[in-house]
């Protein structure tokens, strides 16, 4: 590692915006530990105050029909296989109010790219669920499915972003994005969105008033150099537009997947690369950490490697659980891995607004 890492920790630290070369640099090089503390004096600057969030959503996956190949998914399944579904509206609505009985303000509503829904099913998804769940918010369909619904009704991006947000759609994830490189995309999909698609779709997104989050799985065929690649079109973007409110990573899980063959990325490359998030996400509010994937403790421990955010209650995942990875956190779990290291847990929504009542402060607290 360079002997200039530490001057380039320490200005990043302070605020400095880092080069793509000094990214990769610190993410091949820099120690474990220094990214961390680079990365939280970040956190605690852009989020002072004796506070870390969560929220309550569920992941209602409306269909898992996909016609895009993606070697690291162990969901999809094609239009015809015995075992593909799409949920009827009494089931999504059980799942909805089930959410909202337990304190969610959200669904993360996300598919496959089902080549025979129309649009109009959409937006009839949309205006049914808004109609019977005023208050939930839908944080809905992926930058693939986006892209996929152009495709299918022969429609300009503005118009089905504008159709689907008259119907009710309240902001976008960042699900999708794997690595934004096309080389890695090629490698590991095929039938799927490329990069400059994927952020057109949140470009557009947030020219139209429309908030969203991005996200990164990384720890298969990427380089390091990609991983900040990634990360520089994120931070371009949101220059931009300013429209991402927070960025979540996590690690590849190769468990039932055609890519079972590739060595899982541990906590120690999940650390060091949320806290180079972090570091050079300069201009996104918000990092949250990744328990789903790494478990209680390493995405406790997050919370010291730039994030401030321990994720949601997730009362339904079936993307990452169905590649054998499965972890169950209760939302009394969640506040005591934020509670065990000194700060105090709030709920927010999608928008990072708390939505609870603001508690006395712990004894002991981080300032």
């Amino acid at each position: 590692m360079s002997s200039t890492a530490p001057e380039t920790l320490r200005r990043a630290a302070d605020g400095g915006r880092l080069t793509f070369d000094e990214g990769v640099a610190l993410l091949r090089g820099a120690k474990l530990l220094d990214l961390g503390r680079a990365a939280d004096e970040v956190c605690r600057r852009k989020n002072p105050g004796p506070f870390r969030t969560f929220n309550i959503d569920r992941n209602i996956n409306y269909t898992n029909v996909c016609t895009a190949v993606c070697d690291f998914c162990a969901f999809y399944r094609k239009v015809d296989d015995a075992d593909a579904y799409v949920l009827d509206r009494d089931v999504l609505f059980d799942k909805i109010r089930e959410t909202a009985q337990l304190g969610g303000d959200q669904i993360l509503l996300q598919g496959g790219l089902h080549p025979r829904l129309k649009l109009e099913w959409y937006e009839e998804l949309l205006r049914d669920i808004k109609s019977e769940f005023p208050s939930i918010n839908v944080h809905g369909f992926s930058a693939p499915e986006i892209y996929h619904f152009t495709k299918v009704a022969k429609l300009p991006l503005e118009t089905i972003l504008e159709r689907l947000k008259a119907a009710g759609l309240g902001s976008l994830p960042g699900g999708g994005a794997e690595i934004l490189v096309d080389r890695v995309r090629k490698a590991i999909t095929r039938g799927k969105v490329n990069t400059e698609d994927w952020l057109n779709v949140h470009r557009v997104w947030h020219r139209l008033g429309g908030k969203s989050t991005a996200t990164m799985m990384f720890g298969h065929v990427e380089t390091i150099e990609e991983r900040i690649e990634h990360l520089d079109r994120v931070r371009a973007l949101q220059d931009e537009t300013g429209g991402f409110t927070a960025h979540i990573c996590w690690t590849f899980q190769p468990e039932n997947t055609d890519m079972a063959d590739v060595p899982p990325a541990g906590a120690f490359e999940y650390l060091r690369t949320q806290a180079m998030t972090r570091l050079y996400l300069d201009n996104v509010p918000h990092i949250q950490s990744s328990w789903v994937t790494q478990g209680a403790k390493i995405g406790q421990m997050g919370l010291f490697f730039g994030a401030d955010d321990m994720g949601s209650l997730m009362i339904e995942e079936n993307v990452v659980s169905s590649a054998g990875t499965v972890h169950h956190l209760s939302l009394d779990q969640i506040k005591r891995c934020i509670t065990e290291i000194g700060y105090v847990p709030r709920q927010r929504n999608v928008f990072y607004e708390y939505i609870d009542e603001a508690p006395a402060p712990l004894a002991g607290a981080v300032a």
